[in-house]
């Protein structure tokens, strides 16, 4: 069995029912719903809030939970340098929307923000992406979904720190260094070029 990850997203929509992805990184990268991963002893729900925040700028209002997606890895399948198979991914995703016309704040550099149509999303989207926008899209609420991952995934890469962020360094509230924390604890979201 292969580790397990925690993981939360949203299809945060506005009032023209658009949903917001963002896409990360440069060349041929997916997008993805914003999110990230949950923080130890932290709740899925302030988890989104805080991850989505952090990632696009925007004040969201959670209205439900879409479903849950279980992502795993091609099993048997190991990277160069890689001991394993790859993690399973459980992926909390809420329907919610956002609170302003514009965001209150600006995102972390390297997440580039884009409105779409559900019925016209963008040819490089996420598995997860598709899945979560058709059922949200549909009014399901409360999916059990397993989602296949890309075809030729066999590798996860750890979330690493956005190239904005990297060399920078803030203080948590408990007044730490954010630099010296894992990504996940610094609010860093999963990097959506993954296979989800």
């Amino acid at each position: 069995m292969s580790a397990l990850t925690w993981a939360v997203a949203a299809v945060v929509t506005d009032d023209t029912g658009q949903v917001l992805l963002c896409q990360q990184g440069r060349g041929e990268r997916r997008y993805a719903l914003p999110g990230g991963r949950l923080r130890p002893a932290e709740s899925p729900a302030r988890a989104a809030l805080r991850d989505i925040r952090a990632e696009t700028g925007w004040e969201i209002e959670l209205v439900d939970l879409v479903g849950v997606y279980h992502l795993g890895g091609p099993t048997g399948q190991t990277s160069p340098g890689r001991v394993g198979p790859l993690p399973d991914v459980l992926v909390h995703v809420f329907r919610a929307s956002a609170t302003d016309g514009r965001p209150p704040a600006d995102p972390l550099p390297g997440c580039r923000l884009s409105w779409h149509s559900p019925d016209a999303l963008p040819e490089a989207v996420t598995p997860l992406t598709r899945a979560a926008v058709a059922d949200a899209s549909a009014g399901r609420s409360g999916m059990l979904r397993d989602v296949p991952p890309l075809p030729g995934a066999t590798e996860i890469s750890p979330p690493a720190a956005r190239p904005a962020e990297q060399g920078r360094t803030a203080t948590s509230q408990d007044g730490r260094s954010r630099a010296a924390q894992p990504p996940e604890q610094r609010g860093v979201a999963a990097d959506p070029s993954r296979r989800y």
